[in-house]
C-alpha cells in the first residue's frame, strides 16, 4: 500500500504541476459566516479551465503521508503520519486535497496565486524539513485542530520549489486560507520566498494580488453600503433611483480577483447575524451562486495552454460548502445543480488507506405531481 501510495503522490506532483503552473485566471472565491446558534460556515468555489476531475478523498488518522522533496520525489521531503482524519476535495483523481475540513472543525483550501506565490529556497541537505506547495492543505488538516496549531506548526516547516521538468518547471503557485471551530481565520503565502501568515478579519480569500494587498483595498468601498438610498433632492426637486436595488450600487461584478474579494467581504458581511447555522448554510449557497462562471463567460485563446492549447471554458467545477460545527461538507459539481452531503463523523478513522467518492451522478429532479 505505502508503495503505491508514494507513486501515486509523485503522479500528484505532476498533474498539479500541470494544473497550476502557467494560469492567472483560475478564478477561487472563498468566506466564512457565523451562525447565532453557533458554529461557522465555510464556503467556496473551485474554477479551472482543464477537467480536475475531483473525487471526495478521505484520509484515515495514522496514514503515513511521505513528503515531496525539492528533487519533486516523494519521500525525500518531510514524512509525517496523519493525526486527524480528514475529508475534502483532490485534484485529478489523487491523494491531494485542494479544499477539505478535518474531524476537528479546521476547515480550508488552496486556491491559485500565479503572481505571488514564491516558495523558500531549501538545499538538498534541508529537504526533509519541506514539503510540495500541493501537499500544504493536506499536511495543516493532518496534524492540527486550530489556526493558532497551524501557525505554530508551519514555522517548523518549509515549502520547497520542487517542481516537473515535463509541465514547465514550475512549482504550484497556491495560498492556502484557513478557518477552525472557533471561527479564528488565517491565510498563509509564500512571497519572495518568505513565509507570510495573516490573521483574516473578513474571512475572505480569492486569489492574487498579495492578501495584504487584497485587504487595503476594502477602504476603497467605504462608502458602499446595503441599505437602499433615499432620493437626492435638489432645489425642491427629489431624483430617486432608477429602480429598487440602489443598495450596494457600485458593487463590482467582474471576475478579477480584487472585484470577487470586495464582493464577498459585503455579501458575507450583509448575512443577518440572526441567521442560525442551518439559515447560513441555505445562505452560502446563494452567496456562492454569484460568483459561478456560466460556461462560455471566460474564454481562453488557443495559445493558452490553460486551454489544453487548443482553447479552453474556465468554469466553476464544483462549490463547497462546510458546516464544521456538526461536521458536514456538502459539494455541488458543475454537471448537474445537485447537493451531495458527506458526514465527517461517518469516516472509519481506522482504515488503512485512501477513500474516494465518486461525485459523477446524473442531475435529479424533485417531482411536483
Amino acid at each position: 500500500m505505502k508503495t503505491k501510495l508514494i507513486k501515486k503522490i509523485l503522479i500528484t506532483s505532476m498533474a498539479a504541476s500541470m494544473a497550476f503552473s502557467p494560469l492567472v485566471s483560475q478564478a477561487c472565491t472563498s468566506f466564512l459566516l457565523k451562525g447565532s446558534d453557533g458554529g461557522f460556515v465555510y464556503g467556496r468555489t473551485m474554477e479551472f479551465g482543464l477537467p480536475l476531475k475531483s473525487q471526495l478523498t478521505v484520509f484515515p488518522r495514522n496514514f503515513a503521508m511521505p513528503g515531496v522533496g525539492v528533487d519533486g520525489k516523494p519521500g525525500t521531503g518531510k514524512n509525517w503520519t496523519s493525526k486527524y482524519a480528514i475529508a475534502g476535495m483532490n485534484g485529478l483523481g489523487l491523494p491531494v486535497l485542494l479544499d477539505g475540513m478535518n474531524e476537528k472543525g479546521l476547515v480550508g483550501g488552496l486556491l491559485n496565486a500565479p503572481n505571488t506565490a514564491v516558495y523558500q529556497e531549501v538545499s538538498a541537505a534541508d529537504s526533509a524539513t519541506s514539503i510540495a506547495s500541493v501537499q500544504m492543505l493536506t499536511y495543516a488538516l493532518s496534524n492540527f485542530a486550530t489556526v493558532d496549531e497551524v501557525k505554530a506548526g508551519f514555522q517548523q516547516i518549509k515549502i520547497n520549489r520542487s517542481t516537473i521538468a515535463a509541465y514547465g518547471n514550475k512549482s504550484a503557485p497556491v495560498r492556502m486560507t484557513l478557518h477552525d471551530a472557533q471561527g479564528k481565520s488565517l491565510v498563509i503565502e509564500y512571497l519572495k520566498g518568505e513565509l507570510v501568515m495573516t490573521d483574516n478579519p473578513t474571512g475572505v480569500m480569492t486569489n492574487d494580488p498579495a492578501f495584504r494587498e487584497q485587504l487595503n483595498n476594502i477602504g476603497q468601498y467605504a462608502n458602499l453600503t446595503n441599505v437602499e438610498k433615499d432620493p437626492i433632492v435638489i432645489n425642491g426637486t427629489s431624483f430617486v433611483p432608477p429602480s429598487s436595488g440602489s443598495g450596494l450600487h457600485g458593487l463590482p461584478g467582474d471576475y478579477l480577483s480584487p472585484s470577487r474579494f470586495i464582493r464577498a467581504v459585503f455579501l458575507s458581511k450583509s448575512a443577518p447575524a440572526s441567521n442560525t447555522l442551518v439559515q447560513q448554510i441555505n445562505t452560502a449557497w446563494h452567496i456562492l451562486g454569484s460568483f459561478d462562471i456560466p460556461p462560455g463567460a471566460i474564454s481562453l485563446p488557443a495559445s493558452n495552454a490553460y486551454g489544453g492549447g487548443a482553447g479552453g471554458i474556465e468554469t466553476t467545477e464544483w462549490t463547497a460548502v462546510a458546516d464544521n460545527k456538526n461536521l458536514l461538507y456538502y459539494i455541488k459539481m458543475f454537471e448537474n445543480t445537485n447537493v451531495q452531503a458527506f458526514d465527517l463523523k461517518k469516516i472509519d478513522f481506522d482504515a488503512k488507506e485512501v477513500k474516494y467518492y465518486s461525485l459523477d451522478k446524473p442531475q435529479s429532479y424533485i417531482a411536483i405531481n
